[in-house]
């Protein structure tokens, strides 16, 4: 029997195929030859579920694969990583999305957080509807977490709604939008005010912030400028990459640090980040302590190639805090 998740993540699961050398495309039927490769499991939703299994959270996913051998590939990484996927939907109509991730240089470990380019073909990660989520499910629920805001319109479209079901049921809401490859952001203020965590990185807060018509100012400035816009918003989370993050509350901006470690790969750190923050979140530790939980889980998710493979158990994330 599926466990009932204490914490149920909405959005992306798919495939990741990282591909790492030479990687600039030559066309004209030019063969090239790659230093690696790593098939790992991607989508924000799906690594940010790994993450609070692997920090003892009770976790369910709802998102949509394919019937297919990457929606398999999926299915069967979630599985074991200890993540309740009753609520993913398999779709035999539709394949599963895959990103493909170009990163020049040789082997991860030979260009840590070097640049990249993502190609991503969206398949199935588009297709989570909010009437997917049904008010049992959130009955059975203490958190819900959204991720990939952008990557999925037909959840966006009815999120209002499906936040507010959540917020009836009892439970704590969380927001994690990602990038807007349209770079409009349209929509995201409207949700602000039904969620009571807002865990954008910096370039996203100060995105939301232009979207908003907010004053500029600093991340801090910002944070709490956003923070205001909503009676439920009670937390503005921002991930600061290596120099950890900072949280703007009613008390006040409490910062926390990374920790210092030998970097592999990003990819998936901030999901890593919010898995940390929201572990602690519902284990209903002070703000500053979920800070701290947050950006050690991020640190020491980039010690590995891919989002999960070096996602921290919670022995080793409570020795990394001592």
């Amino acid at each position: 029997m599926p466990v009932e998740p204490a914490v149920l993540v909405l959005g992306d699961a798919n495939p990741d195929l990282v591909l790492h050398g030479d990687v600039v495309p030559r066309f004209g039927q030019a063969e090239q030859l790659l230093d690696g490769l790593h098939l790992v499991l991607g989508g924000s939703a799906a690594i940010v579920a790994c993450g609070l299994a692997a920090l003892d959270v009770p976790v369910g996913l709802a998102a949509v694969v394919g019937d297919d051998v990457f929606g398999r590939t999926v299915l069967a990484a979630l599985g074991e990583r200890g993540v309740d996927t009753s609520a993913v939907r398999v779709d035999p109509g539709t394949p599963t999305g895959i990103s493909v991730i170009l990163a020049p240089g040789g082997d991860a470990a030979d260009h840590p957080g070097g640049d990249r380019a993502i190609l991503t073909y969206p398949g199935t990660i588009p297709a989570l509807r909010a009437d997917e989520v049904s008010d049992g499910l959130l009955r059975r629920t203490t958190h819900v977490h959204v991720a990939s805001y952008f990557l999925q319109p037909q959840l966006a479209a009815d999120l209002p709604q499906l936040l507010a079901r959540a917020r009836a049921a009892g439970c704590t809401t969380s927001l994690d939008t990602n990038w807007d490859p349209a770079c409009r952001w349209t929509g995201v203020v409207d949700v602000l005010g039904l969620v009571d965590v807002f865990l954008p990185n910096a370039a996203e807060l100060h995105a939301v912030a232009d979207a908003a018509g907010l004053a500029p100012g600093d991340l801090a400035d910002r944070a709490e400028a956003l923070r205001r816009l909503g009676p439920a918003l009670a937390q503005v989370v921002v991930k600061a990459g290596a120099d950890g993050g900072l949280a703007a509350t009613a008390d006040g901006v409490v910062r926390a640090p990374g920790l210092p470690v030998a970097v592999v790969d990003t990819t998936g750190a901030g999901d890593s980040f919010d898995a940390g923050f929201l572990a602690a979140f519902v284990r209903r530790l002070p703000v500053a302590e979920c800070l701290r939980w947050a950006a050690a889980a991020g640190s020491l998710s980039t010690r590995a190639a891919g989002g999960t493979a070096a996602q921290a158990r919670s022995a080793e994330l409570a020795r990394a805090l001592v």
